[in-house]
């Protein structure tokens, strides 16, 4: 009776926390210990709600919910292993940065899983010379230096994934080695509706507008290629349309007015280069007089090529 009383208020606070919160950071709690969840619940408090609970008794409660809310069913994959709830509305890289920050030196024990490697530094170890067969059945390189043992070179004792051996364990004890760090882990973050890994809280602003405007230039070059109309695409299609009208009225007698000038100016070269010399000829300043002729040409010549003369060079 009690246990199925527990179970419906279970059911009933997880159900009141996912309609009350948008986000939710499915977390590791790995070699966590009370004393560490009770100070990551402190630092979260007005901000965030961690709940634990077993992965049997969560899957149930949310395949009991996904009839009424089908979003549900993206965080079933996920309650497998230690894992816990943290509910949030706050910003997530905040909460993420609050979640990841606690955490705790603890010693090697033998039988854990080294989240790292783990080194022995060179250096005095303080020891007296009867230890020296330990380390050398450990492989540490060591020598005896003013009546104690020093490690000669840095040495990795255990590689990340690999468990850690007794001996080892022994060793880094003796040497008041602390390797490892734990904490809450975040395996996956829900955020209204979809779970995503929680690298991308990393991706900025400018790196989105980056692949934005990718994503943009790889249709308009697809649509332009299989000539298939897309938003992107259709000022290039204009422009190109537009070459194609204005090469072809000046290889045929069409013609409107604005096009005159331009036909003109092909036809008749000299009758616009004439000022050049005029300018040059006439006024005391004859040195100034050909730069700034030459500087008028340039100008209408910039004018044609920002009217899209230009591209028949």
């Amino acid at each position: 009776m009690g246990g199925s009383k527990n179970k419906s208020g279970y059911f009933d606070k997880l159900k009141t926390l996912l309609e009350s919160y948008k986000s939710i950071f499915i977390v590791t709690v790995d070699n966590v210990s009370s004393q560490q969840m009770h100070e990551i619940r402190h630092a979260l408090r007005g901000q965030a709600v961690v709940l634990m609970g077993k992965n049997t008794m969560v899957r149930r409660a949310l395949r009991t919910f996904i009839t009424d809310t089908p979003e549900y069913e993206r965080l079933l994959p996920f309650v497998r292993g230690n894992v816990g709830f943290v509910f949030t509305n706050s910003e997530l890289k905040d909460i993420r940065d609050k979640i990841l920050s606690n955490r705790v030196a603890a010693p090697a024990r033998a039988g854990a899983v080294a989240p790292a490697d783990v080194w022995v530094p060179a250096g005095n170890t303080g020891m007296e010379p009867g230890k020296t067969s330990f380390f050398q059945a450990l492989g540490v390189p060591t020598k005896i230096a003013r009546g104690t043992i020093e490690i000669t070179t840095d040495l990795k004792l255990v590689e990340a994934g690999n468990k850690v051996g007794p001996s080892e364990a022994t060793l880094l004890n003796m040497l008041n080695i602390s390797p490892f760090t734990y904490g809450l882990g975040i395996a996956q973050v829900y955020d209204e509706g979809q779970t995503f890994p929680p690298e991308l809280l990393d991706i900025g602003e400018e790196q989105l507008l980056k692949s934005f405007s990718t994503a943009i230039t790889t249709i308009a070059t697809i649509s332009l290629a299989i000539s298939f109309p897309t938003l992107p695409s259709i000022m290039h299609s204009l422009v190109n349309s537009y070459k194609n009208v204005l090469s072809a009225a000046i290889e045929t007698e069409i013609s409107w007015p604005e096009i005159e000038e331009l036909k003109d100016r092909i036809a008749n070269p000299d009758a616009y280069a004439s000022s050049a010399p005029a300018a040059a000829a006439g006024g005391s300043g004859g040195g100034d007089a050909a730069p700034a002729a030459a500087e008028k040409e340039e100008s209408e010549e910039e004018s044609d090529e920002d009217m899209g003369f230009g591209l028949f060079d």
